[in-house]
């Protein structure tokens, strides 16, 4: 008799462990790897981006120009400058510094930016071609002095189809608490 307590004992142990190995395998499969890469360039939607990178427990990336933007290329009145002259140009990529090697590692990436004349900065056209999105889910955000993020998502959705793309949301002067019920509904 002591010997089938033993051994059923033993059993019990077995199958608890098996069970224990099966719901960690599944929460590994459940959790997402997030990264929330952003194009900041005054400052504004980086501070976004930091704090999205928190509630969402992501990676953070920076999309950083080869080349900085000074006040100068930032001035929209001056149909000259580097950004107006980058915003009419369709065509235009600026270049990026640096490569995120472990893209292929995400499931889930947020796409921050400043507006930039009701849409986002070419930049965004060139980070968004130098990687392969399919499998991925991808989630605009930005921020604007008076814009709405529609139009950015709209023209993201044209130009690039074949993404999985989520609802993108301006996120200006956002609270901690407005990030986490947007990443919740996310979910």
């Amino acid at each position: 008799m002591k010997k089938m307590m033993i051994m059923m004992a033993a059993l019990l142990a077995m199958s608890l462990s098996a069970c224990s190995q099966a719901n960690k395998q599944k929460e590994n499969k459940e959790m997402k790897k997030v990264l929330v890469a952003y194009f900041s360039a005054t400052g504004t939607t980086k501070a976004v981006a930091q704090q999205l990178a928190k509630v969402a427990d992501a990676d953070l990336h920076e999309i950083t120009p080869e080349q900085r933007y000074t006040d100068a290329d930032l001035d929209w009145q001056d149909k000259q400058s580097r950004s107006s002259v980058e915003m009419k140009d369709k065509k235009s990529r600026p270049a990026i510094k640096g490569k995120l090697e472990n893209m292929d590692d995400y499931e889930v990436v947020f796409v921050g930016f400043p507006i930039w004349w009701y849409t986002c900065p070419t930049i965004i056209n060139t980070f968004m071609e130098a990687y392969d999105f399919q499998g991925k889910t991808v989630i605009p955000f930005a921020t604007s002095g008076g814009s709405t993020i529609e139009k950015a998502c709209e023209d993201l959705k044209a130009t690039y189809p074949d993404i999985n793309w989520k609802e993108g949301k301006l996120l200006n002067r956002v609270s901690k608490k407005d990030l986490e019920d947007w990443v919740q509904e996310l979910q």
